[in-house]
């Protein structure tokens, strides 16, 4: 066994492996760029060494520079965790001859398997079902555009080396065909090295259903069961689960055996995951294998009881299996949440900069969090938006639902966005909790993206009502401040009115009665009764409770310097602010700001790096029209034109770094 391991990677992965290698007892290395100077793999780990700039191309995608940490510091093996350099040939093949053992499979089977095109040569030879689709390499944009008409719309776009959902667009024309055959070749380029792009039919009404295995030296291979990773926005797993609510016992056992046949053929010596397309008659296509480590591989630790690092750096190290197909067992669901630093109600776009609040969930109770980051932690625009990884283990799937449900009201995140209410509004809906969705399911049920009033909550009130129990209670705090005068002390009546404007011109006014009997709340509306426990202070953002003797959790913080409350809960979301009657009368003639127009300018909607700007002063532009592209967090965001117009102005130029809402262009 090592005695030391280098993890040529960073964030929650990094992280990860460093926690299996300390319970082995062996010694770990992390590297760091400039921007991960200060992150938690470099103080998880026993050694760290920094080995660049920030940007991927300068550190952790140098091979050079990784291969150099290994001899300066020792390290007999590579664990290469997932994105960067974990699916690429050449650097394991480096590393083997340098005489450093790469936990991963060997570079013949990475390169015959991590090249999408390869694989699918390979995967059609050993008979396992392919889907239709020119599977060469496409020089041009328009070279793409026969292709996909000759196969016939739709068609995916994807590029070889490609990898999270990076270099993978769905073409339903022409236009779209010849837009995204570029787009896709600039993001592979730029997070793989490679450019090369390919295209294949798109199946309609998809499942993405992929199948664990691992292999070892000694010519043994088994499947770990699947894992239902359908719920996807823009091709990027978003919730994952094990095992699938849609397979029976017989297509699972087809889609392993399948798998573990494919791998079979190319010597596969580690953990790997072989990914199916499964249409609604649960017939499957092989779509590519991953030559790594998944990102969602918790889900399958957790039905297992396996712990896959550990099994990883053991085969790496020669041993073999310790258990054949027959021992393995598969105990209650799972589910994994991956949370990312993006802002839902902006369409999801790239949130950065300082986690001044982040606190997890309790790990307990069949909840683990996975996590590179640390509260103060800065998030840098140059990696991936995953800050972590919520699982959880219940007995069935609606254990495993109601668990996450209430792991993600109690998981505080501030200073940057995050998807939570989106997961959480995910977790809620009827389609998904019924099983009856496939990768299409967020475009489907959330076609104009997300907001707050897209979540439909089965209490309605609920939130409204906890805005009015905080209130309560920071006012009876109110009473108790000494120095009152006698006879005008602080009083407090019953009589309230909760106002949430929720983006309209005119705010909604909810009125109550909100009554304190020592640590209960009673809430009167419109004769409804709420009654309300709290077991948290107010002073923290995660409240949980009891109403009406349900066990609840919720955020609640104090904003505008005490006079508004926002609460959260099952990605629901209001800002409320709670007045006595007279108060609100009054609140009524006060006169509405409205937001100041800004369609006479294109504004950055993100912080990243401005690659294209697709125009010129003068330039007449219409409606749809590429005007700019920007990188950040690994990914291309085209900016279209919303509306005719001339431009007047061109503010930023290519090779700017932008920021939140900077001007770009100025129309007349």
């Amino acid at each position: 066994m090592f005695t030391k391991i280098l993890i040529a990677n960073r964030g929650e992965i990094a992280c990860r492996v460093i926690k299996t290698a300390r319970q082995m007892g062996i010694k770990t290395v992390a590297v760091y760029s400039d921007a991960d100077r200060d992150a938690r793999h470099v103080a998880m780990a026993d050694e760290a060494v920094h080995i660049g700039a920030a940007p991927s191309r300068e550190s952790y995608l140098s091979m050079d520079k990784i291969i150099a940490a290994c001899k300066q510091t020792g390290a007999q093996a590579v664990h290469p965790g997932y994105g960067f350099l974990s699916e690429n040939a050449a650097f394991a093949q480096r590393v083997e001859d340098e005489g450093i053992v790469f936990i991963g499979p060997k570079h013949a089977s990475i390169s015959a398997m991590g090249d999408k095109i390869a694989s699918k040569k390979l995967a059609a030879e050993a008979k396992v079902n392919t889907i239709p689709g020119h599977n060469a390499a496409i020089e041009t944009p328009a070279e793409a555009v026969q292709i996909a008409a000759s196969i016939g719309y739709p068609v995916m776009i994807k590029a070889s080396a490609g990898g999270g959902g990076k270099g993978l667009r769905v073409a339903h024309d022409d236009a779209q065909t010849f837009e995204g055959f570029t787009a896709c070749q600039n993001e592979a380029r730029n997070s793989f090295g490679d450019d090369r792009v390919f295209i294949e039919k798109f199946v309609e009404e998809p499942r993405h259903i992929e199948i664990q295995v691992l292999g070892d030296a000694h010519g043994h291979c088994v499947y770990l069961h699947e894992r239902e990773c359908s719920i996807q926005r823009r091709h990027q797993k978003v919730i994952e689960e094990a095992p699938s609510p849609f397979l029976d016992e017989a297509t699972r056992r087809a889609m392993g055996e399948q798998a573990v046949a494919l791998a079979k053929a190319v010597n596969y010596q580690s953990a790997g995951t072989v990914e199916f397309v499964v249409g609604k008659d649960k017939s499957f296509f092989f779509l590519e294998m991953n030559t790594r480590l998944q990102v969602e591989h918790p889900v399958t630790e957790a039905i297992t009881g396996l712990d896959l690092v550990e099994l990883m750096i053991r085969v790496a190290a020669g041993e073999a299996l310790p258990f054949t197909q027959s021992d393995i067992k598969r105990s209650g669901w799972a589910m994994e949440c991956r949370i990312n630093a993006e802002d839902p109600y902006r369409n999801f776009l790239p949130s950065t900069g300082r986690l001044v609040k982040f606190t997890p969930p309790a790990e307990k109770n069949g909840v683990r969090v996975d996590t590179g980051v640390v509260e103060g932690g800065e998030i840098p625009m140059f990696y991936d938006s995953m800050i972590a990884k919520l699982i959880v283990h219940g007995s069935d799937r609606l254990d495993a639902i109601h668990k996450m449900r209430q792991a993600l009201n109690g998981f505080a995140i501030r200073g940057i966005s995050s998807n939570i209410p989106f997961q959480a509004a995910l977790l809620a809906h009827p389609r998904f909790v019924s099983g009856d969705f496939n990768t299409g399911f967020i475009a489907e049920h959330f076609p104009q993206g997300f907001s707050a009033t897209s979540v439909v909550s089965a209490e309605p009130d609920f939130l409204r009502v906890l805005a009015a129990v905080a209130n309560r209670l920071h006012l009876e705090r109110a009473t108790g401040i000494s120095g009152q005068l006698p006879g005008h002390e602080f009083e407090i009546g019953d009589a309230f009115v909760v106002v949430t404007r929720d983006g309209a011109q005119t705010p909604a006014h909810l009125s109550m009665t909100v009554k304190l009997h020592g640590k209960r709340v009673d809430v009167d509306v419109c004769g409804k009764i709420y009654v309300v426990e709290l077991d948290a202070e107010l002073r923290d953002i995660v409240i949980a409770g009891r109403c009406n003797g349900e066990p609840f959790v919720a955020q609640i913080e104090r904003m505008r310097m005490g006079l508004a409350y926002r609460v959260s809960h099952n990605g629901a979301q209001i800002e409320a602010v709670v007045l006595t009657p007279r108060a609100a009368e009054l609140s009524k003639l006060m006169p509405f700001k409205a937001a100041p127009d800004l369609s006479k300018f294109l504004l950055s909607p993100m912080p990243g790096l401005l690659v294209n700007v697709a125009a010129v002063v003068g330039q007449k532009v219409i409606a749809g029209e590429r005007l700019a592209v920007i990188e950040a967090m690994k990914m291309e965001n085209i900016l279209l034109a919303t509306q005719d117009g001339v431009v007047a102005e061109v503010a930023a130029k290519k090779g700017d770094s932008l920021s939140v809402d900077q001007v770009i262009i100025r129309f007349e």
